[in-house]
């Protein structure tokens, strides 16, 4: 896989990005009056290094042939996705204002029809590391440095279909293909790890052919950006996952680590709270 050009962003920008991205999850979530508030602050820091540092795309071409891809296997997460799509200018702030309305190209999962800079839709989740096998597959048939970034979630990896994406990339040798999982550790019905026990994800994911990159603090900024340096820009002939150990609702004290913030909805008393201890937050 090609090297492609990081870019030197300092570390308080990215800082910003992140307690960005937490920020508008509240005010959209608010909007909506129902939302995904623990997956969604569990990627931030993940969402900011990789768009602000690493992919190579251009918002003002956002059809570009070499540019590299992105795909939200835990589409739920979409709220976090959409400030970033909007900061960058592939459309108008404005447009997150109407989040979840009816007649807006912002759903609670991406539409790739729809969201200018969404590069594959989702719906049931497993099904975007497939997608992505796919991209980086096409890609490299046709010698593009592009490479194809998948991000899923840990409750994510119960899906069969993940395991086949996985056997199918390391097969096809894709080094131009890398996943991120966010073990947050929490899902829509519970503690993952009691739902269904996934790990050890390192051990799986080896057996299935792939690299793993350890990144022991998906919050840390300087750590997370090594591990993606790795990752992205590493030499390799084999596709590689990123393990990324996060917290569930970083940054809002009352659900850090809490699975039952997957889903729900603050009234204006706790939206409050939330909004102080983001601003207030130094994450990263």
């Amino acid at each position: 896989m090609a090297r492609r050009e990081t870019k030197d962003v300092p570390r308080a920008e990215l800082r910003e990005k992140a307690r960005m991205i937490r920020r508008e999850v509240l005010r959209l979530t608010d909007i909506c009056g129902s939302g995904h508030y623990g997956s969604a602050f569990s990627i931030a820091e993940l969402l900011a290094v990789l768009y602000y540092r690493f992919l190579q795309v251009d918002p003002q071409h956002p059809d570009w042939a070499d540019r590299d891809r992105f795909t939200m296997g835990k589409g739920h997460a979409a709220i976090a996705l959409y400030p970033v799509l909007a900061d960058l200018g592939y459309f108008p702030r404005q447009d997150l204002d109407g989040y979840t309305r009816l007649g807006s190209p912002l759903g609670d999962h991406p539409d790739m029809r729809k969201v200018r800079g969404a590069d594959f839709s989702s719906g049931s989740i497993g099904h975007n590391l497939s997608v992505s096998v796919g991209m980086a597959l096409g890609l490299r048939h046709r010698g593009s440095p592009a490479r194809v970034v998948c991000m899923m979630g840990d409750g994510e990896q119960a899906e069969g279909q993940i395991w086949e994406a996985a056997m199918a990339g390391a097969h096809w040798g894709l080094g131009n293909l890398v996943g991120i999982v966010d073990i947050n550790a929490a899902g829509s019905d519970g503690y993952t790890q009691e739902t269904l026990a996934s790990e050890p994800l390192e051990d799986k994911w080896r057996a299935f052919g792939w690299d793993v990159v350890n990144l022991e603090d998906g919050h840390d900024l300087a750590q997370t950006s090594a591990a993606l340096e790795l990752a992205l820009n590493g030499e390799r002939d084999r596709p590689c996952c990123v393990l990324a150990r996060t917290v569930a609702g970083k940054g809002v004290s009352f659900m850090e680590g809490g699975w039952q913030w997957h889903l729900g909805y603050l009234g204006p008393k706790d939206l409050e709270r939330a909004y102080r201890e983001v601003e207030a937050g130094e994450i990263g």
